[in-house]
């Protein structure tokens, strides 16, 4: 299938700039609020899936320089946690098992969805559990360190967190919001017909406490929250442009399995549920384009240099499943980035393909617009939607010898070239011809070494630029033709 028919029909055209900035007029002139571009971040450099076997991922970013990493193994057995200094180096550090299961009784059986939080100066590790006796008496606990390091420490149980029902509980997380610290879980309900719903508390005196008020948060009513499953569970907060965003996973844990959004203020009162919007689409989903499936129970973390949010997750690369999907151990941890959209909300895209993760082009002389494809044409334009319709990874030359192409992240197999000096994303056809127009010699910004030009591997002379909104491979001399022949990747 070509990149358009995928999609159902061509592609809507997103709204220009100056149809952007007069929504954002007319919002301030009736007293909305109005969300601020976040400013650029530097591009990653991961390679995916980060860890195999390993779901409900969990990584924490200390003040001591080190990512921990903690996720559910497939056995249900145990809490394991493993630590480095870069995110990818997480792929190959050394796994140390902290904590089994019980014997007998309470904490004996699926042993799920641990996390990792220092507070207070103390490290806890919050997961769920059944008993012996009755495995799917599934409740939260917490363990708890006081060493500086949570790989050698010595741990302690602190028990479980009673809720106002002895019920199916599990997914317990953690955040602070102007100063108060909350506990956010998944649980059933008595009276509600679902599997679970998300709930909300302050944290008593002690991080294996809650007081007060417990508010229910949302319950799985639409399609996409009900399939298999009625679920809102593995709920995860990230707080930026004023904002709350808590996301949450829904359905059965096959392909079904997707990521939905609560969004609150962050000046608003958390404890009352009209505080919460429920997005009506899930915001991130399996994609067979891609082969990503069951895309779920996320975590947020930080690049190394602090700049991009990282979006931390489990998925599988096949749909079907034989069997319970629960018995299935090849759930995999992955990480990409976070991109911001221009009124401040999140923007998760696709689960990117296996391998390196992708980047955007933005143009040195647009600040705000990124090399895309619309169409089959190759386009520079501001806020792009689809996301994933301006994400390329940069991979090795189709032609070789030391060139690189471009491959489309939604379109797998489809790469940038130029015909007639116009470049298009296009399937590789297997041909020298394509495989030569579509290979392009990395060089340093012709307008700034902070960015890349890349210059055609076939026509020596000739770079990628834009021009009235459209890619070409042409001559460039100027100031301003080589700002347009320089792409900052993102």
């Amino acid at each position: 299938m070509t990149p358009k028919c995928r999609s159902g029909s061509p592609r809507r055209r997103t709204a220009t700039p100056l149809l952007v900035v007069l929504a954002m007029v007319l919002a301030l002139l009736a007293g909305l609020p109005v969300g601020t571009p976040a400013a650029a971040a530097p591009a990653v450099n991961y390679t995916n899936p980060l860890a195999n076997q390993r779901a409900d991922p969990h990584i924490f970013k200390h003040t001591d320089g080190y990512y921990y990493f903690t996720a559910t193994v497939p056995q249900y057995d145990r809490i394991v946690l493993r630590r480095a200094t870069t995110l990818q180096g997480l792929a190959s550090a050394t796994e140390t098992t902290i904590w089994r299961r019980h014997t007998s009784g309470e904490m004996a059986a699926h042993i799920w969805a641990p996390e990792i939080h220092f507070i207070n100066g103390r490290w806890y590790v919050y997961f769920a559990a059944g008993r012996s006796d009755d495995v799917w008496r599934i409740r939260m606990y917490v363990l708890e360190n006081a060493g500086a390091n949570p790989l050698t420490g010595s741990w302690t149980e602190r028990g479980r967190i009673s809720t106002p029902w002895d019920t199916f509980s599990l997914d317990a997380s953690t955040f602070v919001a102007n100063g108060v610290r909350y506990l956010v879980w998944a649980q059933s309900e008595p009276g509600i017909n679902t599997n679970s719903n998300l709930y909300l508390a302050r944290m008593g005196a002690n991080p294996w406490q809650i007081t007060g008020t417990v508010t229910r948060l949302t319950v799985p009513t639409y399609d996409w929250e009900t399939r298999g499953y009625r679920v809102a569970e593995g709920p995860a907060v990230i707080q930026r442009n004023g904002r709350i965003f808590l996301t949450y996973s829904a359905s059965a844990t096959d392909a079904n399995y997707c990521v939905g959004l609560l969004t609150a203020s962050a000046g608003a009162n958390l404890l009352s549920a009209s505080a919460w919007t429920k997005s009506s689409t899930p915001v991130f989903a399996s994609n067979a384009a891609t082969s990503q499936y069951g895309p779920g129970h996320n975590s947020f973390t930080v690049s190394e240099d602090g700049q991009s949010d990282i979006l931390v997750y489990h998925d599988r690369s096949y749909r079907d499943i034989n069997g319970d999907p629960l018995n299935d151990p090849n759930r995999r941890t992955r990480i990409q980035k976070v991109y911001w959209n221009a009124d401040g909300t999140p923007n998760f895209g696709i689960p990117v393909p296996d391998g390196a993760t992708p980047v955007r082009l933005r143009p040195q002389d647009l600040g705000s617009s990124y090399l895309r494809h619309y169409d089959y044409r190759a386009r520079v334009e501001a806020n792009v939607s689809p996301l994933a319709d301006s994400q390329f990874r940069i991979v090795s030359g189709l032609a070789g010898s030391g060139s690189v192409s471009l491959e489309s992240t939604n379109f797998p197999g489809y790469y940038l070239r130029h015909r007639n000096y116009e470049v298009f994303v296009e399937r590789d056809d297997g041909s020298a011809q394509f495989r030569a127009d579509a290979s392009f010699t990395r060089r340093a910004g012709l307008a700034s070494s902070a960015g890349i030009s890349l210059e055609a591997g076939n026509f020596a002379g000739r770079y990628l630029r834009h021009r009235s909104g459209l890619v070409y491979v042409e001559p460039v001399s100027s100031s301003a033709e080589q700002a347009s022949a320089t792409f900052h990747l993102e």
